[in-house]
């Protein structure tokens, strides 16, 4: 078993009992006391447990919390380029995109600025800003209304208004979680409804979510993965996601 495996493995055990002891987790995961620590230190740096004498507990948060913008932006920064740089590559010039907001996203629209001919659609400030300091005079990006949350997303009424009679050759989504369950989740309702209103205006919906992602779970169900047309992530997942079109492995 790969290092994110076995620690996505860890967080998952986690976030169902609420804590693991280091030698419960030799056990069941067969490798060394060492290892162990070293992964519940990965973890703990990035956030997603509290090291503790002897294990690690889940970290004190609720479905409702969301993160600042700048917060999350220091999480999982290697896997969000490799992400992003996997997505880019499905962009042709002159085509019409949607990004929704999130820090995954802004690392693809660093990506995208080079692309002529682009028109981009999104409820992100920092995505349309990175296009305004970087982009190329034939790009277009269309930047909705609406009501400022703490991850500098735009939504709520005037965010879906926008949104209404626009239409997208594809979506790249970033999301707070996913589940088999659940599907796509976020902490904020306003920015779930937003989300549906970007997903109606595409063709194809394309999803970013590195291995952290998954069985997390926000207040809000965006969609059921059956929607997801293609997912890129970062390591296999930890479930059965035959439901998806397609799943982009970027290790």
């Amino acid at each position: 078993m790969l290092a994110p495996q076995r620690q996505q493995a860890i967080l998952a055990q986690v976030r169902r009992s609420g804590g693991v002891r280091v030698a419960d987790l030799v056990a069941e995961l067969g490798v060394s006391d060492m290892t162990i620590r070293r992964d519940l230190e990965v973890l703990a740096e990035r956030g997603l447990v509290v090291k503790v004498h002897g294990g690690a507990t889940a970290p004190p948060s609720g479905v409702a919390d969301e993160p600042g913008f700048a917060a999350k932006a220091e999480r999982q920064r290697t896997e969000k380029a490799k992400l992003a740089e996997a997505a880019a590559a499905h962009v042709a010039p002159g085509s019409a995109i949607a990004l929704s907001a999130g820090t995954t996203t802004v690392r693809l629209a660093q990506r995208l600025v080079e692309i002529p001919g682009l028109t981009v659609v999104t409820n992100s400030i920092p995505v349309a800003d990175v296009f305004y300091r970087s982009g190329r005079p034939d790009q277009t990006v269309v930047l909705t209304g609406g009501t400022r949350t703490p991850s500098d997303a735009l939504v709520g009424p005037i965010a879906v208004a926008s949104l209404r009679d626009l239409h997208v050759d594809q979506l790249f989504l970033g999301v707070h979680g996913l589940s088999v369950e659940a599907g796509l989740t976020t902490p904020n309702l306003l920015e779930a409804e937003t989300n549906r209103a970007l997903i109606a205006a595409t063709r194809r919906l394309v999803v970013l979510a590195d291995h952290t992602k998954w069985e997390t779970l926000g207040i809000a169900s965006i969609v059921p993965l059956s929607a997801v047309d293609l997912l890129i992530t970062d390591a296999e997942p930890p479930v059965d996601v035959t439901e998806l079109t397609v799943v982009e492995i970027t290790p």
